[in-house]
C-alpha cells in the first residue's frame, strides 16, 4: 500500500521580524498561496495541508484558507512540533513534510528528492539543509525536511527543550555526525537513534538567500516572481541562472542576517 506522504506548511501572522509576511501580496496573490501551489505540485506528496495558529492573529489566515479552498489546521501558536504531530495524526499521515510559509520559490522537485530518498533507504529524518554547526548547499528558502510519522510521535511525545518544540524537527538531528556516501548525500545516527540523511547540491550555493523574513527579502522575491510574469511554476534552476544573469538582484537583501536554531522566539518562554 502506498504510504500517505503528507506536506505540512506552517505559518503564522505574528512573525517576529515581518508581521503578516504569510498574507504579503506577491504578483498578485498572498505568499501562503504561492508556497501552497508550488508544494501542491510535488510528485510524492499526498496532500498538502497549512498549519497555522488559534491565535486571534491568524483568523485572517484561517479565513484565506476556507475561502481558497486550501486544507489548513489551527494550533499551538509557539508549540510548532505539536502543530505538525496533531495535524500528521488528523490527516493519518504515513510521512510528514515540513515546509515554512516563506519559502515562495520552494522547488517541488526538491521536495521529490528528499521524501524519495526517505522512502527508498527506510531513513527516519532526510533534509536537504541543516542549521549550523552543519552545512548547506542549497539556497535558503529551499528548506525541506521529512520523517516518518512514527519518529514524529517519538519526538512530540519526547522533546522538552524550548528549541525542540519550536523548530519542530531538531531533536531528531541534534548531535548527530554526517558522513558523506556521494558528493550529494552525507548520512548519520544521532544520539538519540535516528537515521539522518542530508542532500548536497554539488555546488554550494548555501549563502544565498531566497526566503522571506524582512521587507528586503520581499521586494527580492516580488521581482523575481516579475521576471516570470507571475507565474509560479518556474524551477529554482531557473531562479539560479536569473540571478546569475541579473547579480543586482540578490544585492537587493544581502545585508540580512539569517536566523538560527539558538533564535528562540521569547513570547514562548512567557
Amino acid at each position: 500500500m502506498k504510504p500517505k506522504i503528507a506536506a505540512v506548511i506552517q505559518g503564522r501572522m505574528s512573525s517576529s521580524r515581518l508581521p503578516g509576511k504569510i498574507l504579503a501580496n506577491i504578483a498578485g496573490q498572498p505568499m501562503l498561496q504561492r508556497v501552497f501551489m508550488r508544494t501542491s505540485r510535488s510528485a510524492s506528496v499526498s496532500q498538502t495541508i497549512f498549519a497555522t495558529t488559534t491565535d486571534a492573529s491568524d483568523d485572517p489566515v484561517a479565513e484565506y484558507c476556507d475561502f481558497s479552498g486550501i486544507p489548513f489546521t489551527r494550533g499551538n501558536l509557539f508549540d510548532v512540533l505539536d502543530r505538525y504531530y496533531q495535524t500528521a495524526k488528523q490527516v493519518k499521515a504515513d510521512v510528514v513534510v515540513r515546509i515554512t510559509a516563506d519559502c515562495p520559490v520552494i522547488d517541488p522537485a526538491l521536495i521529490d528528492d528528499v521524501v524519495n530518498t526517505l522512502l527508498e533507504d527506510e531513513y527516519d529524518f532526510v533534509c536537504n539543509r541543516l542549521p549550523p554547526p552543519w552545512s548547506r548547499t542549497y539556497p535558503i528558502g529551499l528548506d525541506v525536511e521529512a520523517c516518518t510519522f512514527k519518529v514524529l510521535a517519538k519526538a512530540w511525545k519526547e522533546a522538552k527543550e524550548p528549541q525542540h518544540r519550536e523548530h519542530a524537527m531538531p531533536y531528531f538531528y541534534e548531535g548527530v555526525e554526517l558522513s558523506a556516501i556521494s558528493r550529494q548525500r552525507s548520512e548519520g545516527t544521532s544520539p538519540r537513534g535516528f537515521r539522518i540523511a542530508l542532500l548536497n547540491h554539488t555546488t554550494d550555493f548555501g549563502d544565498y538567500r531566497w526566503t522571506v523574513d524582512t521587507p528586503e527579502d520581499l521586494e527580492f522575491m516580488r521581482q523575481i516572481y516579475s521576471h516570470f510574469d507571475g507565474r509560479d511554476d518556474f524551477t529554482w534552476k531557473e531562479v539560479l541562472d536569473l540571478v546569475h544573469d541579473e547579480p543586482n538582484l540578490m544585492k537587493i537583501n544581502s545585508g540580512i542576517q539569517h536566523k538560527t536554531l539558538k533564535d528562540i522566539d521569547k513570547r514562548a518562554l512567557k
